[in-house]
């Protein structure tokens, strides 16, 4: 699978340039450029539309308040994750609330939901088979619940690696760790995602 962010364009630095001298308009468009693939990945690791939406709007104000800091020793990408990313797992951890509940949503928001998780764990999602499109979204529906049950951590570098496309290197940069730690918490993640979903399975 080809990262997604090969498709992202070089004028980040020239937007941060423009942000910093206070061009409303370039704020704007790295945060359009930006906002829909932050917020997919904050919903899978904090499983709430709600609070995935605020955390969101928290990392772009956290962006905006701090884009003079942002020295360019990493991408923006990179720097913008680590700071949602970092606000989500916070959140998370003092959050004693039941979350995932909005997994279980309606049919069009789950589907929505799915969308991206499907593209991931599916070799052949353009199959036109209905039988074949019926046993992928079972399928999408047991990744999502198996994502559900890991653990914050897990879950994130997981989102990070197999769903946002990113290498071992920028996860490194996001979680601020180092690149074996990377490499051996996303084997022990996939490796309980497997033992969870097999469970599904044996459970269904």
């Amino acid at each position: 699978m080809q990262p997604e962010t090969a498709n992202i364009s070089v004028d980040d630095a020239d937007l941060v340039e423009q942000c910093r001298q206070g061009d409303s308009e370039a704020t704007e468009r790295l945060i359009l450029k930006y906002q829909n693939r932050i917020y997919n990945a904050v919903l899978k690791i904090c499983g709430n539309t709600d609070d995935a939406a605020e955390l969101t709007q928290d990392t772009f104000v956290k962006i905006i308040e701090n884009i003079d800091k942002f020295e360019s020793r990493s991408s923006f990408y990179t720097w913008a994750f680590r700071i949602a990313v970092n606000l989500t797992l916070n959140y998370c951890q003092r959050s004693s609330r039941l979350r995932f509940r909005s997994l279980d949503a309606e049919e069009s928001e789950h589907d929505a939901q799915t969308k991206q998780v499907l593209k991931t764990y599916l070799t052949d999602d353009a199959s036109p088979d209905p039988a074949a499109v019926a046993q992928n979204k079972e399928l999408c529906e047991m990744v999502v619940k198996a994502l559900a049950r890991l653990d914050d951590e897990q879950r994130a570098v997981v989102v990070l690696r197999d769903i946002e496309g990113m290498n071992y290197s920028q996860i490194a940069e996001v979680l601020e760790t180092e690149l074996g730690t990377v490499k051996s918490r996303l084997s022990r993640a996939r490796g309980e995602l497997r033992e969870v979903m097999e469970a599904i399975c044996n459970d269904g």
